[in-house]
């Protein structure tokens, strides 16, 4: 990966990078990927490649209303709910999957920061309903929007808002802007959701990989 400075990536944050600061400095590209900002890309130079397009949004950080919703509790996480975040993550999607070892390596990265990993309990039954994850690069000043997921049975209730809404709030004060990234083509259209919330860019990048 091209070496960035942190100027350079402040500059336009989700233009100059598919990746947030911190994971500049610590990722390898293999031979068999390509990563292009959609500026960059030449779909004809690429034929042989498996493109899959990813959104990536800024957020200012200014004007969030912190929300809340009937018979929902917001509650942050320890150690002893990892199992939760994973069978929430897990049944929200069809096409991967993670495991408690994973999420608590995670929780040891640089970035990690306690009160940005966030549960959403239905108050009325006792059940954990979604999740949200996201890091602190204090060097950049960089909230960054990881994980954000709620039961399928418990969709299209303003939950997904809330937990975005939460994070961003949390962090008003402390971070000087916010970043987020999805798979363009997601059926659950979490690009959709992002800009509900303040999220604002045209940022494309293509993950570009090698067919077999």
């Amino acid at each position: 990966m091209k070496c960035l400075s942190l100027s350079e990536y402040l500059l336009a944050p989700c233009g100059a990078s598919s990746i947030p600061y911190w994971k500049t400095k610590i990722t390898h590209i293999p031979d068999n990927m390509h990563i292009l900002h959609d500026n960059d890309y030449d779909k004809n130079k690429f034929s042989n490649y498996i493109d899959e397009t990813y959104f990536r949004l800024y957020h200012s950080l200014q004007y969030i209303e912190r929300q809340c919703c009937d018979g929902i509790s917001i509650v942050v996480a320890s150690d002893d709910n990892i199992d939760e975040f994973v069978r929430i993550i897990n049944a929200s999607y069809d096409d991967l999957s993670v495991t408690k070892e994973q999420l608590l390596n995670y929780r040891k990265t640089p970035v990690f920061k306690y009160d940005l990993w966030i549960l959403l309990k239905d108050i009325y039954i006792g059940n954990y309903v979604g999740c949200g994850i996201a890091d602190f690069d204090c060097e950049a000043r960089e909230l960054i929007l990881e994980w954000i997921q709620i039961l399928p049975l418990y969709r299209r209730r303003g939950l997904a808002r809330l937990i975005v809404n939460e994070l961003l709030y949390k962090m008003r004060h402390e971070a000087n802007f916010a970043t987020v990234s999805g798979k363009i083509n997601n059926t659950t259209q979490p690009e959709k959701l992002y800009r509900s919330c303040g999220f604002t860019g045209n940022d494309i990048w293509h993950v570009l990989y090698k067919k077999q």
